[in-house]
């Protein structure tokens, strides 16, 4: 299973270099596609991407978004995403996350990373030293920005913070 895991890596990673020398930029409906070779699931960003860039030397990445404000809910988290997002992609994670934020206890505070944890099937997000697991389930469908019905989306989720 490992080594399955690493041709996909390479394949993605040979892809990437024959692309591109510099940067790679593809289309919004290829970021989606792009995100399974790197074992991370194609609804972790939102729908509405005006522009994407993946540099090859070492993986980071920025995306632009065309909604904004862009508020997404999954499961029980309410997330926000900035107009630009930046990163680095590896196999099975993102590090160095900056424009995403997530709802907490009434405060907002920004996710720095992501991780597949296959064994238990869910995506563990980084907030600082802190984290927090979702079924991985909740992200296969790419999801669209919401910025009507935002005030409904912050109401069931302090409805549900009270009850926690």
């Amino acid at each position: 299973m490992a080594s399955l895991a690493k041709v996909h890596y390479a394949v993605a990673l040979l892809s990437l270099f024959f692309l591109s020398s510099a940067h790679l930029s593809l289309s919004a409906a290829d970021v989606h596609d792009l995100l399974p070779h790197f074992n991370l699931p194609k609804g972790l960003i939102p729908r509405e991407i005006k522009s994407y860039s993946l540099s090859n030397t070492d993986n980071s990445f920025t995306i632009e978004l065309s909604s904004n404000p862009c508020y997404v809910k999954f499961d029980d988290q309410l997330v926000y995403y900035d107009r630009i997002i930046k990163g680095k992609l590896e196999y099975g994670k993102v590090s160095g996350v900056s424009g995403i934020q997530a709802k907490k206890f009434f405060i907002w505070v920004s996710v720095t990373g992501m991780e597949v944890d296959e064994e238990n099937d869910m995506i563990e997000f980084h907030v600082g030293a802190l984290s927090k697991k979702l079924p991985a389930k909740d992200f296969q469908d790419v999801p669209s920005c919401k910025s009507k019905g935002l005030r409904e989306m912050m109401f069931s989720s302090l409805e549900l913070e009270a009850s926690i």
